[in-house]
C-alpha cells in the first residue's frame, strides 16, 4: 500500500508541476487528444509491460508495487484531474466514489 500511496502522490505533483509549467503556453490538442489528456496517456505508459505468468506470480510475492494495470488505474481513478480531462461521469469505472486525497 506505501508504494501505491507514493505513486499518487507522485502523480499529482508531477500533475501540478506539468500545470505550472505549460500555463500560458499555446497547447493545443494532438492525436486526437486534448493536452491533459496526453499527460495521463505518458504517466500511464511509463507503466506498459508484457509480463508472462509466471514473472507476476513472483512479482506479487516479491515487489512492494501493485501489478503495473493496477498501478495505473488506481492512481488515476484516484484523481480527479483525470476524471475531468476524460470527462468522467460518478459511477464509471474509473471515478471513485471516496477517492483518496494525498496533501
Amino acid at each position: 500500500m506505501g508504494e501505491d500511496i507514493a505513486d499518487l502522490g507522485g502523480s499529482l505533483l508531477a500533475y501540478l508541476a506539468w500545470r505550472e509549467a505549460t500555463q500560458g503556453k499555446d497547447l493545443r490538442p494532438s492525436d486526437g487528444l486534448r493536452p491533459e489528456q496526453r499527460f495521463f496517456v505518458g504517466v500511464a505508459q511509463a507503466s506498459c509491460s508484457n509480463e508472462r505468468d509466471e514473472d507476476k506470480r513472483l512479482l506479487a510475492i516479491a515487489d512492494p508495487h501493485s501489478p503495473p494495470e493496477y498501478r495505473v488505474n488506481g492512481v488515476m481513478s484516484n484523481m480527479p484531474e483525470f476524471a475531468t480531462a476524460f470527462s468522467c461521469k460518478p459511477g464509471q469505472p474509473m471515478v471513485r466514489a471516496k477517492a483518496c486525497k494525498i496533501w
